[in-house]
């Protein structure tokens, strides 16, 4: 466990999340997500259930910033608005679920549910018909809970945002401030709840400065005519971490 004293296994355990963060970040760089979805099912490894998702906080509401100031021209404002609004419903009760969760049982919810989204998108399920603003405040409010629950809020809102007429560029720009909005509020609830942990903030600011980097990275790469080039990158790395982070390695 990270948590434990310095050493070789403490070492191994900080290289694990730190590979976690920088693959999150890439990915997150070009395609607008996939940072849960990869980092969790490493930091799951060696860390809490709260600890990892505090980390994960910390490295979101950092290393993103420069690529959310340039999104805000290419975002769906109302779109964005209908979102946000859902999901400040359903992240309190996500994060009241994830505070009382043991260990393996996180581990298995997170690598499990990051499969079988991705096993949805890979079989090219969207949700068909209008998005309606009720249909948008409704997947915003599932995207809160299960970021709350296991720091995924970002698949449902893939799925449903992916049927409509948008360009790759306006899909990533608002996906991408949606998921920072998400963390706000998170960050707001763990304060509420006195869930944070100072060496949980110091661990995942020191992820920040990689995790900026691969951000920035993964940014300058993107070409929105490779769109599915970079998705079908994004997917086999969020498959391999998912599988990675099973319990039954372990």
């Amino acid at each position: 466990m990270i948590l434990g004293p310095p050493g070789p296994e403490g070492l191994g355990d900080l290289a694990l999340v730190l590979s976690g963060a920088v693959l999150g970040g890439l990915v997150r760089g070009f395609s607008g997500f996939g940072t849960a979805m990869i980092y969790l099912p490493f930091a799951g490894q060696v860390m809490p259930p709260v600890w990892a998702l505090t980390t994960l906080l910390m490295m979101d509401l950092i290393g993103p910033v420069p690529n959310i100031v340039r999104s805000f021209r290419a975002a769906q404002a109302g779109d964005l608005r209908r979102l946000l609004l859902g999901a400040a419903a359903g992240v309190p009760l996500g994060v009241f679920i994830l505070a009382h969760s043991r260990p393996e049982v996180f581990r298995y919810t997170v690598s499990i549910l990051a499969l079988f989204l991705l096993g949805l998108l890979l079989a090219g399920f969207r949700h068909r018909g209008g998005l309606s603003r009720r249909a948008m405040v409704g997947t915003g409010a599932l995207g809160g809970f299960l970021g709350g629950v296991a720091g995924l809020p970002g698949p449902p809102v893939i799925l449903l945002y992916m049927s409509g007429p948008h360009t790759p560029a306006e899909i990533r720009a608002t996906t991408m401030i949606y998921l920072f909005g998400i963390d706000v509020m998170l960050m707001s609830v763990f304060v509420v709840s006195g869930l944070l942990d100072g060496r949980a903030i110091l661990l995942g600011l020191g992820l920040a400065v990689p995790y900026l980097l691969s951000n920035l990275a993964g940014a300058a790469i993107f070409r929105p005519g490779r769109a599915r080039l970079y998705r079908g990158v994004a997917y086999c790395i969020i498959a391999a971490s998912a599988v990675r982070g099973l319990p039954l390695w372990h």
